[in-house]
C-alpha cells in the first residue's frame, strides 16, 4: 500500500501543528445554567446532580492564572506558531488570553461558543452556536476563525453549516496524518479536513494518571521522529501536539513541553505552522 504524503513549503520533511486548547471559563457548571457540573475533572469526581463543583472550577481557573503565562512564555521564547482552539466565552471571560493570541500573532480556531456538546443541537441551534462563536472570537482576537473543532462530537449538519458560515477547514477527524479535501458535503464548495491526533494530546495525563510527563514527552518525541523519518524517505506528513492550559501549564508538566520544543526546533526542514497555513496546502 502507498503511504500518505503531501508536499510542504520549502521541501519541509514534516509539518508540526501545536494546538493550544482554551476551554477554561466556559466549561459546564450550574452557575452558567447547566444541569450539572463539568464531568472532565482531573480528580475523576463527577456527581450527576445540580451541584456546583467549586474545586474543579478552581482547577480550570489555574489554567488561566498560572498555566497560560508559562505556555505563552515558551511559545514566545522558541518563536513557534500555534493554533489556539478557543471556546468563545472563555476569551470573553478572560480577555488577557485573547490579548496574548493577538500579541503573538497566532491563529484563533473556534472550539465553539462554549466548551459544551453540540451533538444534541438541532440545525437552527447549531447554526446559531457557530455564528455566536465566530462573531465573538473575531471581536476578542481581532481575527475571525476559519477552522473549527467541536467538543468530541458533531452532527450530520456540522460540516455543511461550517461551509455556509465561511469556514475553510474542520478538525473533527482522526483518520490520517495529512490534510485532505471534502468535496462531497456541499458540491462546489469544498472544505479541507485537517486531522487531529489524540494520542499525543496532553489530555492523556488527565485520563490516564499512570502517564507521567516524562512518558508523554517520550511518546511525543517518538511520534515526531517516526514522522520525520517518513518525510526523509519521501512521504512528508503532519503531526499535531494538543495542549491545555490547565494540564501542560502545571509546573510538573511544563518542562516536558519545553523539552519537546528543544527537540523539534533543533531539526532542519521542520515547518511549525498554524493549521490554517497547513490547510492551505491541501
Amino acid at each position: 500500500m502507498q503511504q500518505e504524503r503531501i508536499d510542504w513549503p520549502n521541501g519541509a520533511k514534516l509539518a508540526l501543528s501545536i494546538v493550544v486548547n482554551v476551554e477554561e471559563g466556559s466549561e459546564m457548571t450550574v452557575a452558567r445554567g447547566d444541569r450539572g457540573m463539568e464531568p472532565v475533572d482531573e480528580l475523576g469526581i463527577h456527581i450527576k446532580s445540580p451541584i456546583r463543583n467549586y474545586g474543579n472550577e478552581s482547577n480550570y481557573l489555574y489554567g488561566i492564572k498560572a498555566g497560560a503565562p508559562r505556555i505563552v512564555d515558551l511559545l514566545r521564547r522558541y518563536n513557534v506558531a500555534a493554533s489556539w482552539t478557543v471556546a468563545a466565552l472563555s476569551l470573553e471571560n478572560h480577555p488577557d488570553i485573547a490579548a496574548a493570541i493577538r500579541e503573538l500573532g497566532h491563529e484563533p480556531v473556534s472550539h465553539g461558543w462554549r466548551w459544551v456538546h453540540q451533538f444534541k443541537m438541532d440545525e437552527a441551534a447549531e447554526r446559531d452556536f457557530i455564528a455566536k462563536a465566530t462573531t465573538s472570537i473575531e471581536k476578542t482576537t481581532g481575527t475571525r476563525p476559519y477552522g473549527w473543532l467541536s467538543r468530541y462530537f458533531h452532527t450530520d449538519n456540522t460540516r455543511r453549516l461550517l461551509i455556509e458560515a465561511g469556514y475553510r477547514y474542520h478538525m473533527d477527524d482522526y483518520s490520517g496524518d495529512v490534510p485532505f479535501t471534502d468535496a462531497t458535503t456541499v458540491p462546489g464548495k469544498p472544505i479541507t479536513i485537517v486531522p487531529y491526533q489524540l494520542d499525543t494530546n496532553d489530555m492523556k495525563m488527565w485520563t490516564d494518571p499512570s502517564l507521567t510527563p516524562r512518558a508523554w514527552l517520550h511518546y511525543a518525541i517518538d511520534s515526531f521522529d517516526q514522522l520525520y523519518r517518513e518525510g526523509e524517505a519521501g512521504f512528508p506528513k503532519m503531526m499535531s501536539l494538543g495542549l491545555h492550559l490547565r494540564i501542560i501549564g502545571r509546573p510538573g508538566r511544563i518542562w516536558a513541553f519545553e523539552e519537546f520544543l528543544k527537540h523539534v526546533t533543533a531539526r532542519p526542514d521542520v515547518w511549525i505552522a498554524t493549521r490554517g497555513d497547513i490547510a492551505a496546502c491541501a
